[in-house]
């Protein structure tokens, strides 16, 4: 058996990298490149003009193939990418929720569609740069945390269909940042120095709200109320794409105890801030709840993740029909925010999760 888990030579072994002409898919190349593996580079094309960094790191992956000498081809998924990921983020923002659109896109796109098209061009397995441990079981693939948990990715991976898991590796799950950088350089590439990406990748400089009235110009956001968990008017909103859950600047409300919006109300277009105490949150109900194990208990109890940025957190998970489960939280959490992910844990394995629909 070979490292990637296939009973077959590095030689024989069709090795596709998912290449985003970042620093992580191109140390993925070179450590494959090192073990003899049959490598090829897909790099997938998601975004229209005026995303001049996303046309830079195209240019960037069609760089390193040609310098290692590998095979590479580029996908057109715009069309895809714009249908499965932007549209979900900006009619989840208008309805007032959080989303986590690479969750989605991970999903969908980058472990979805270009494994269909990996396959189709022949590769045995599907490399990506994630920072995520895939481990080859007699019972199939299972998804870990990776070893350095500042860089884990896993969180965002939980979504991936577990018949696509399989075809699956992530070779970086054993090293830090620090020395995915030093493989670059050593192999002679100035890549190396490349900044890691901070933001959404189709939102330019963090700014939400131009993306979404650009891209929805006939769907009104009017100003609205501020209000108190008991319906006190506190003041006006610049409209709802404006706030997020756990946000406490820029809410115009002067003077007094610190506020933090709790929830916003799309229906009733209302933003509703309370102070910290408030925020604090023991339940929610998740739905599209992905499993990645054979069988899937009634109830279990779990290490969960809420936000990418935070810790894990002890639940009781209790799963119902339609792809639900309610999550009872054992300890107090703050800032659980629809349309963010929630996602199971059993030590280091990914069970599986869900995207949070409502606080209870």
């Amino acid at each position: 058996m070979n490292s990637l888990g296939l009973n077959k030579t590095p030689a024989e072994t069709r090795v596709c990298v998912a290449m985003s002409g970042g620093v992580d898919s191109t140390a993925a190349v070179i450590l494959l490149k090192n073990q003899g593996y049959d490598v090829f580079g897909l790099t997938l094309d998601l975004l229209s003009p005026p995303y001049a960094p996303a046309a830079a790191s195209i240019q960037d992956a069609a760089t390193v193939a040609e310098k290692l000498g590998i095979e590479h081809h580029f996908l057109d998924m715009k069309q895809d990418f714009r249908k499965k990921v932007v549209d979900y983020f900006v009619d989840s923002y208008l309805q007032g929720m959080t989303p986590t659109p690479c969750i989605m896109c991970n999903k969908e796109i980058k472990l979805g569609l270009l494994v269909d098209e990996a396959v189709k061009r022949g590769a045995d397995i599907v490399v990506t740069g994630h920072y995520a441990d895939i481990r080859v079981t007699s019972n199939g693939a299972e998804l870990h945390r990776a070893v350095d948990l500042q860089r884990d990715q896993s969180y965002f991976l939980f979504s991936v269909d577990k018949e696509k898991l399989q075809f699956l590796r992530c070779p970086l799950a054993l090293f830090s940042k620090d020395e995915t950088r030093e493989i670059v350089q050593k192999a002679g590439l100035e890549i190396y120095k490349k900044a890691d990406s901070q933001d959404i990748c189709f939102v330019q400089n963090g700014k939400y709200a131009e993306l979404i009235n650009s891209l929805r110009p006939q769907h009104e956001c009017p100003a609205g109320n501020i209000v108190n968990s008991k319906g006190d008017i506190l003041g006006r909103h610049r409209g709802i794409i404006h706030y997020t859950i756990g946000q406490r600047r820029g809410l115009g409300i002067g003077g007094g105890d610190i506020l933090y919006v709790l929830r916003i109300d799309a229906l009733k277009n209302e933003v509703v801030v309370g102070g910290h105490d408030e925020l604090m949150q023991r339940k929610v109900l998740i739905d599209n709840v992905n499993w990645l194990e054979e069988n899937r208990p009634d109830e279990a109890e779990f290490d969960v993740k809420l936000r990418s940025r935070q810790n894990l957190t002890a639940a009781k998970v209790r799963f119902l029909p339609e792809n639900l489960a309610e999550v009872t939280l054992l300890h107090d959490f703050y800032g659980a925010a629809p349309g963010q992910g929630c996602c199971f844990y059993d030590g280091t394995r990914v069970m599986g999760g869900g995207i949070i629909k409502k606080v209870l």
